[in-house]
């Protein structure tokens, strides 16, 4: 939904959050980085190089992002879009399967942190679909908690409550974010980043955060 060719009529409804999106990105834009690298979930683990690029047509839009349409899921072509708004063009993208047990999330971040001399994380990831009435899926009391307490990991860049997330909770409440957060986590390792919560919202009964760490 934040791309307005298929929000339409409810696009603006969106400006708030994509204005955080956009602030998030360019920061990473002025890290000076030497590897830029876009996470988030997809049908399986791997990696893309910088050429790959997706499209909305499973969305009925002719919308197609990057060089190559239809290498990457959604995450990562919302991820490559975010990008582009800021000019920026990733260097690669790792996607995570759902099932992604935390310690290889953890161990893929740090694979990537190990990359380059100085590396910076676009992590694609919703939070629970259950929340509301109409939301995706049917609500779930725990949805807002778990949301709420991901909200305030984001904030304060609390790594040990991303990494001890649960794949079955996040099963349950259709938490699309928890593999990728994981490998934000294993990306930061034991170093303490600093973290900044730009937004916490949920328009469509779907969490949506968006956040900034720096080191």
């Amino acid at each position: 939904m934040l791309f307005p060719e298929v929000a339409q009529g409810a696009a603006p409804g969106l400006d708030a959050l994509r204005t955080a999106c956009d602030l998030a990105v360019a920061g990473l834009g002025a890290a000076g980085a030497d590897r830029l690298y876009v996470v988030g979930r997809g049908p399986e683990e791997r990696r893309h190089g910088s050429g790959a690029g997706g499209d909305l047509r499973d969305f009925g839009v002719d919308v197609r992002v990057g060089p190559e349409p239809g290498v990457l899921d959604l995450a990562a072509t919302t991820g490559r879009w975010l990008a582009g708004r800021s000019g920026l063009v990733p260097d690669g993208y790792l996607e995570v399967p759902s099932d992604t047990v935390p310690g290889r999330a953890l161990e893929l971040g740090a694979e990537l942190a190990g990359e380059g001399e100085r590396v910076v994380l676009l992590v694609m990831g919703d939070g629970s679909a259950r929340r509301a009435e109409h939301s995706p899926g049917y609500v779930d009391e725990r949805a807002i908690p778990y949301d709420d307490a991901v909200a305030e990991a984001l904030a304060k860049a609390d790594t040990s409550h991303l990494a001890g997330l649960d794949p079955a909770t996040a099963r349950d409440l259709m938490v699309a974010g928890r593999p990728a957060w994981q490998v934000l986590a294993g990306a930061a390792g034991d170093r303490a980043p600093t973290g900044d919560l730009l937004a916490y919202e949920a328009p469509y009964g779907v969490g949506y955060f968006v956040a900034a760490w720096a080191l």
